[in-house]
């Protein structure tokens, strides 16, 4: 058991820096191809990629449910797939176009806000009462969000407000995903999320851009990357990784994705950071350990 713990840890280390370091490929792919077209692009690898890992395992897995249950499991892989892909859509697009003003690093920590949005949307919307942990760590989130990004003038940039929305809709997508990956194929719920993410992407870009297949060609690296490996290889390993890992500490090892963005852009970017960025990094970082802590619940009396 210890072994294939130490097995799921490892992958999901892994998962992070291929998601850190995908900032980057999105960062050198702007250089000659739109944000959206990149994103249509990567998402259609993407879709494939898992989508003939859902038809392997499919063939593979037989099913035990009965009629009446293997249409609601179906119904509901295919509508988490769709709402799923909806929100990744929306999310990956502004992301990407924020990409286009702001530098990896920064990026990369305000995306990873999700799960600080998360409690607070779920609270929100379901009346989900949250420790005073996690509203510490929203606070912390807040105050490392202002010393990473808001400028003298008490404004965030362009870019940086971007990003902010592509986190608020990452955390719809997480809300989406923990509502229907329980009633039906997780995997096939991906396969269709990229599939749909990808239409919409195309959609989006023929009406705004103007892809071309130079464009494309110029920027495949970066789109092979980020398709392949960060859409692909990178959802694939967290699935099978949490198969053996606590869920805390799959969440803690994930949300390193943020500070993998940041190496990867000083190291492969030349990005540099302030003495005051870099101590926002760090408390939002803080704070997004502290929200996954299960701290201890205090016991009604009867």
């Amino acid at each position: 058991m210890k072994n294939k713990s130490l097995l799921g840890n490892t992958l999901l280390f892994l998962t992070a820096i291929i998601w850190g370091t995908a900032f980057v490929g999105q960062r050198v792919g702007m250089e000659s191809i739109e944000p959206i077209t990149f994103n249509a692009a990567r998402m259609t690898l993407s879709a494939v990629m898992i989508g003939a890992l859902a038809i392997v395992l499919a063939k593979k897995n037989r099913s035990s449910r009965s009629p009446e249950e293997e249409r609601s499991f179906r119904k509901n892989t295919v509508l988490g797939g769709v709402f799923c892909g909806i929100f990744l859509a929306a999310a990956s697009i502004f992301q990407q176009m924020g990409l286009v003003y702001t530098s990896a690093g920064k990026a990369g920590f305000i995306t990873a806000m999700y799960m600080l949005f998360v409690p607070i949307i779920h609270f929100l919307l379901f009346r989900k009462k949250n420790s005073l942990f996690v509203w510490l760590a929203v606070l912390m989130g807040l105050a490392g969000m202002y010393l990473l990004c808001v400028t003298e003038k008490l404004s965030l940039t362009f870019g940086d407000g971007l990003v902010l929305v592509c986190a608020v809709l990452f955390s719809g997508h997480i809300l989406c995903c923990d509502h229907f990956a329980p009633l039906g194929d997780a995997i096939s719920i991906s396969a269709i999320q990229f599939l749909t993410a990808s239409v919409i992407s195309w959609v989006f870009a023929f009406l705004t851009e103007t892809p071309t297949t130079e464009k494309i060609l110029s920027a495949v690296i970066p789109i092979i990357y980020c398709g392949v490996m960060s859409g692909g290889v990178g959802y694939t390993l967290q699935i099978v990784a949490q198969k053996y890992t606590d869920p805390t500490v799959a969440s803690l090892l994930m949300s390193l994705e943020s500070v993998f963005a940041v190496i990867a852009g000083v190291f492969f970017l030349d990005e540099t950071m302030s003495i005051r960025e870099t101590v926002g990094c760090i408390v939002m970082f803080a704070a997004i350990v502290l929200v996954q802590i299960p701290f201890p619940q205090k016991k009604n009396k009867a």
